[in-house]
């Protein structure tokens, strides 16, 4: 990867910006088609190769138009382009794309497989008009549908024809063949997403040559949260929370071709949007150490206390953190029609339906994120353990089978103490950060306090918004 590239790339991820650009949805938000273009609110650019140089092409929103429609079982994609290079080159590109979509909502999974069904292209450039003659795609994508995160990978073949002709009256038709192999992997939640793309093309020149190009583009977004300190003494408060929504996308293209080689790369950002968040005012948090993270969760809307105390060095209760996560990870929850038929039965005996924010752990129970003690009791005032924790949150993102095959001890002191429901879930929440141990010991059935709960939130939240970019972006870009 170029200097430029990475110094592009270095200075859009220090600044936390990110979007998803065009989104074919047979998966997640994934990059416009296989050519590397990207494209914000206003602009869209790309490179073509087909005159053995690398020619940028751009255009704006009046200039690109994608459609994305979806009726019973079926995806289509419509991508209809006119644009225009530096020497007043023209490109048209019309393409239509469908897409079989199969859901497996027994283990919550999807997938897409589909082919082109409608495809015209024609491109002006250095007195040669080239004109797509044939075009074949095999596409196919699979998503997990996890409770706090989608993950999704997708792979493509395609093969385009083109006839290349001259201006003179006597110039004779010659034909360019281009193969493409696209993999592609991302992911998406609430707070953010990422998908990174690689692409490889070969290209059979009329005259036997051959040439190479590979593309890498990746498309971010992320909602990152930022203080604001007053800066009148006399406010009624010392500061408030608020919440940039932002985006970027960052394509490069490495080519070797019979007469010219080199990098070229593109980079690109949305308008940042920016929501104010509701002002924290406990009283009770000026010598707490998770003031900030409280403060974060509070004016986030997942911690909802009514009261100026929050109590951080109490016990965490079973249910509060319940809650807490179903809010962290937005799950959907359905709100009860109230009718006159017989109200349905809780899904514990000891937890009402009439509890605040009931619907949360009822959503959190049937997509398995939360357990109870027993199937039939939760125990909503019973006070959170370590392990209990750890499981959640891993159960959440899904990641339970990234711990070892059965029968391995982590590497704590006191692994012989860990549950067994809860040693995997340990190790993945050790290995990826959510939690550690102090001086070799996990303490599996030590109690948190809302303090360290709130803590523990807050490092969850920071993984779905940088952690999984790091490793869907970084990770691929810099080492594939």
């Amino acid at each position: 990867m170029n200097k430029q590239f990475k110094f592009i790339f270095s200075a859009a991820f220090s600044c936390l910006l990110m979007l998803v650009l065009m989104v074919p949805q047979k998966s997640s938000a994934q990059s416009l088609d296989f050519t590397g273009g990207i494209k914000n609110e206003y602009d869209y650019e790309e490179y073509i190769f087909l005159t053995g140089k690398p020619i940028k092409f751009t255009g704006t929103n009046k200039d690109v138009s994608v459609t994305i429609k979806e009726n019973k079982g079926k995806l289509t994609e419509t991508y209809k382009l006119t644009l225009t290079g530096p020497n007043g080159e023209k490109l048209t590109r019309n393409y239509a794309y469908t897409y079989d979509v199969t859901n497996y909502d027994q283990i919550g999974q999807s997938t897409a497989t589909g082919s082109v069904t409608k495809f015209t292209e024609k491109i002006v450039a250095n007195n040669r008009t080239y004109t797509l003659a044939d075009y074949q795609l095999s596409d196919s994508a699979v998503t997990d549908k996890r409770p706090a995160s989608d993950y999704y990978a997708g792979n493509a073949i395609a093969r385009k024809t083109y006839t290349s002709v001259g201006s003179g009256k006597k110039a004779q038709p010659e034909e360019i063949t281009i193969h493409i192999n696209s993999r592609d992997e991302g992911y998406e939640n609430f707070w953010g997403s990422a998908e990174t793309q690689i692409t490889d093309y070969e290209i059979y020149f009329a005259d036997g040559k051959i040439g190479t190009v590979k593309n890498k583009i990746s498309t971010a977004k992320s909602r990152v949260l930022e203080y604001n300190e007053s800066d009148a003494s006399l406010s009624s408060f010392k500061g408030n929370y608020k919440t940039i929504s932002s985006a970027d996308t960052l394509s490069e293209y490495e080519y070797d071709l019979p007469d010219a080689s080199g990098t070229v790369a593109l980079e690109i950002e949305y308008m940042p949007k920016i929501e104010m968040l509701k002002i924290p005012k406990f009283r009770d948090l000026s010598s707490s150490w998770a003031r900030e993270s409280i403060e974060k969760l509070y004016s986030l809307g997942i911690l909802d206390d009514q009261s100026n105390f929050y109590s951080p060095n109490t016990p965490e209760e079973r249910y509060d953190f319940a809650i807490a996560i179903g809010k962290a990870i937005d799950i959907r929850v359905l709100e009860e029609k109230k009718t006159k038929t017989k109200t349905p039965t809780t899904i514990f005996k000891d937890v009402k339906r009439s509890m605040k924010d009931y619907n949360y752990l009822e959503a959190a129970v049937k997509k398995g994120v939360i357990f109870g003690i027993t199937p039939q009791s939760f125990e909503p005032d019973g006070y959170l353990t370590r392990e209990q924790a750890a499981t959640i949150l891993v159960r959440a993102l899904g990641l339970e089978e990234k711990a070892p095959d059965p029968n391995y001890a982590t590497e704590y002191k006191d692994d012989y103490k860990i549950s067994d429901y809860a040693r995997d879930s340990i190790y993945v929440a050790t290995e990826i950060g959510l939690l550690q141990g102090d001086d070799g010991y996990f303490y599996p059935k030590s109690t948190l306090t809302r303090a360290e709960s709130a803590a523990i939130i807050e490092r969850f939240l920071r993984y779905l918004e940088t952690d999984l970019k790091e490793n869907y972006r970084d990770n691929i870009l810099f080492y594939n």
